[in-house]
C-alpha cells in the first residue's frame, strides 16, 4: 500500500520503518527541517535498537522517504497515520492541537477517498474530533469526499519497538465500517502470518484500550512498589513475595518487580490523562490517583535511604549514579526517576557523578551545566572516591559487576540498589553496606 505517516517521533518513525519493511511504500513527514535532513542521511534522533539499519536499508531501496510537505504525502497515500505529539497540558489532559492541526491539513490538500488513522495515543472520543476538523474544512472548500476515521493505537516497548511492531500480541483497530475494517486488516497481515492477532472494535473502545493497558500496567508498578514499603515495616521480603505471588497464572512475574517508581513517555502521561478524562467524565478515579501518587513517593524512596544513612546534610559527600534512562535499552529520560533522584541529592549538599551506557547526552541537556553534576566514561569511573553507588536503571551490564573492583574505587562501600539486582547477602559478604528496596 502507499502510506504516509505525519510525525517522525518515536511512534511515527518506527511505525513508518517497520511498514516499509514489509513492502509499503512510506512517505513520512515533519515540520522540523532538521530532523528530515537526518533521516534522509540515515541517521535517527532517537536510540532504538536495530532502528537505524533499517531506516538506512528501506531508504536504500526507496520504500521509506521523507519530506516536509504534507501535500506531498496526502497526494500519495491511501492511509494516512497520525503519530504526532500528545503532550500534557497543565491539568495533565492530553494537549490534542498537533493531532488536529495535521487533520486539518490532510484535509485541505484532499483529492479523494483516504483513511485517516489516530496512531498517537489520544483520549476516548478524539476520533469524533478530528472528523469534524475535517469535515469543516471540506466544506470550507466546497467539497465532499469520503474519507474514514480509524483508531489504532500502538503498543510499543521503548528498547524493543520493531520487535512488538514486527511480532505484536494485538493489533487493536477501531472502526465504524466493515469495509475499512478489511482494509486495515490486509495492512497488517504480513506481521500476522502465523495466527490473526488483528482485533477490531469500535472507535471508542480501541481509543480507551490503550489508556487502559498502560495504566494497567502503571498499576502493577506502583501496587508492587506499595507491597516493598510494607514488606521494609513488617521485616518481609519482597522478592520472596514476588515470587510467592507471580507463580499465580493469575498474576504473572511482569511489571512486579519494585523500584524506584517508573517513567517514560507514557505510563505519567497516560495516567495523568485518564485522570482528566474520569473528571471531565463526572467521575473520581480513585485507583488512578493512587497510583500516581505512590509512583512519585517511590521516586524519593532512595534518596531517603541515603539520608537515613548519611544524615539530612549531604555536603562534602559523592555519589555515583548508575543509570539515568527511565529503562534499559532507550536514552529516554521523560519523568525518569533518575532526575528525582538527582536534584534531590543535589538539593542535599552531594556532589553526583553519573554513567549511563547511552543516555549521557540527554542528561546534559536537561541538567545544564549544573556543577553539582558530571558524568563519567564507565561504570567504574563514575565509583573513584564515591561515598556511595546508587543503581537506579537496570542496564544488563550492571547486573554481574566486579564488586572487588568497585570496593577499591569507592570512598565507602555503600551501595543502594534501586533495582533489587544484587543478593543482599553476597553483597554484604564482600564488605558492602547494602540497602534495598522492600527487602530487610
Amino acid at each position: 500500500m502507499e502510506l504516509a505517516v505525519i510525525g517522525t517521533g518515536y511512534v511515527g518513525l518506527v511505525s513508518g520503518t517497520c511498514f516499509a519493511e514489509m513492502g509499503n511504500n512510506v512517505i513520512c513527514v515533519d515540520t522540523d527541517v532538521n530532523k528530515i535532513t537526518l533521516l534522509r542521511q540515515g541517521m535517527i534522533p532517537i536510540y532504538e535498537p536495530g532502528l537505524e539499519e533499517m531506516v538506512r536499508r528501506n531508504t536504500k531501496e526507496g520504500r521509506l522517504t521523507f519530506t516536509t510537505e504534507i501535500r506531498e504525502a496526502v497526494d500519495k497515500a491511501l492511509v494516512l497515520f497520525i503519530a504526532v505529539g500528545t503532550p500534557p497540558d497543565e491539568d495533565g489532559s492530553a494537549d490534542l492541537q498537533y493531532v488536529l492541526a495535521v487533520a486539518r491539513d490532510i484535509a485541505r490538500h484532499m483529492t479523494e477517498y483516504q483513511i485517516i488513522v489516530d496512531k498517537s495515543t489520544v483520549p476516548v472520543g478524539t476520533a469524533d474530533l478530528v472528523r469534524k476538523e475535517v469535515e469543516k474544512v471540506l466544506a470550507e472548500r466546497g467539497v465532499n469526499y469520503e474519507f474514514d476515521i480509524v483508531s489504532n493505537p500502538e503498543f510499543l516497548k521503548e528498547g524493543a519497538a520493531i520487535e512488538d511492531f514486527m511480532k505484536p500480541d494485538r493489533v487493536v483497530v477501531g472502526v465504524d465500517n466493515v469495509r475499512v475494517g478489511e482494509i486495515m486488516r490486509l495492512l497488517y497481515s504480513p506481521f500476522n502470518r502465523n495466527n490473526d492477532r488483528v482485533i477490531t472494535m469500535s472507535i471508542r473502545s480501541a481509543e480507551m484500550t490503550k489508556y487502559a493497558a498502560n495504566a494497567m500496567l502503571a498499576t502493577k508498578i506502583s501496587f508492587m512498589n506499595e507491597i516493598a514499603r510494607l514488606c521494609e515495616k513488617l521485616g518481609a521480603d519482597v522478592s520472596e513475595v514476588r515470587h510467592g505471588i507471580g507463580s499465580d497464572t493469575r498474576i504473572g512475574y511482569k511489571f512486579i518487580h519494585p523500584g524506584v517508581g517508573y517513567g517514560g513517555s507514557c505510563f505519567p502521561k497516560d495516567v495523568q490523562a485518564m485522570i482528566q478524562m474520569a473528571q471531565k467524565a463526572g467521575m473520581e478515579p480513585l485507583v488512578m490517583k493512587a497510583v500516581e501518587a505512590v509512583n512519585a513517593e517511590q521516586k524519593t524512596i532512595l534518596v531517603q535511604k541515603v539520608k537515613t544513612h548519611f544524615g539530612d546534610d549531604l555536603h562534602g559527600k559523592t555519589f555515583a549514579v548508575w543509570g539515568l534512562s527511565f529503562k534499559p535499552q532507550t536514552d529516554d529520560m521523560r519523568d525518569a526517576p533518575s532526575i528525582v533522584i538527582i536534584n534531590d541529592l543535589i538539593n542535599a549538599g552531594a556532589t553526583v557523578v553519573a554513567y549511563d551506557p547511552v543516555a549521557t547526552p540527554e542528561a546534559q541537556r536537561r541538567f545544564g551545566d549544573n556543577p553539582a553534576i558530571s558524568y563519567a566514561d564507565s561504570e567504574y569511573d563514575a565509583l573513584r572516591d564515591a561515598d556511595a553507588m546508587l543503581l537506579v536503571t537496570e542496564w544488563h551490564q550492571f547486573r554481574y559487576p566486579d564488586f572487588t573492583r568497585i570496593r577499591s574505587l569507592m570512598r565507602q562501600p555503600v551501595i543502594f540498589d534501586g533495582r533489587n539486582q544484587y543478593e543482599p547477602h553476597q553483597v554484604r559478604e564482600l564488605g558492602f553496606t547494602y540497602f534495598a528496596i522492600g527487602r530487610p
